[in-house]
């Protein structure tokens, strides 16, 4: 791992949309938000995001694209970007995790890694 991957830290917080979730029909929403904090002292910018979903059931999807909620931020030495957005599980219970592939202001690519965190509607696990 590179120094400044090592210098972003990647904190996400989750919710459970009960008012768009539909339990009798396998549909469960939930967004989550997602604070970028870049400790290193180099401009870095966020190219592109990857996603491994996995329900309760086992079933894995796989979420690749440029940026995120339509935009590559540019994050300024020792500050954070902050964004929310949202998923579909089968289940109420899930685990997401991933990587976002950043650039640093030499233009070299590198992946910051996004821990799994858990999808649960309020109740289920203690």
């Amino acid at each position: 791992m590179s120094q400044i991957a090592s210098s972003v830290c990647v904190d996400v917080k989750t919710s459970y949309i009960e008012t768009q979730s539909a339990p009798d029909e396998d549909k469960y929403l939930f967004s989550y938000t997602v604070t970028i904090s870049n400790l290193s002292n180099e401009e870095i910018t966020l190219k592109s995001r990857h996603w491994c979903i996995t329900d309760a059931n086992g079933r894995k999807s796989q979420v690749h694209g440029a940026g995120v909620v339509g935009e590559t931020p540019t994050i300024k030495p020792n500050s954070s970007y902050e964004y929310t957005s949202g998923t579909v599980l089968e289940t109420p219970l899930g685990v997401m995790e991933g990587s976002y592939t950043m650039v640093d202001s030499r233009g070299n690519e590198f992946k910051a890694p996004i821990s799994p965190f858990r999808l649960s509607t309020p109740g289920l696990l203690h």
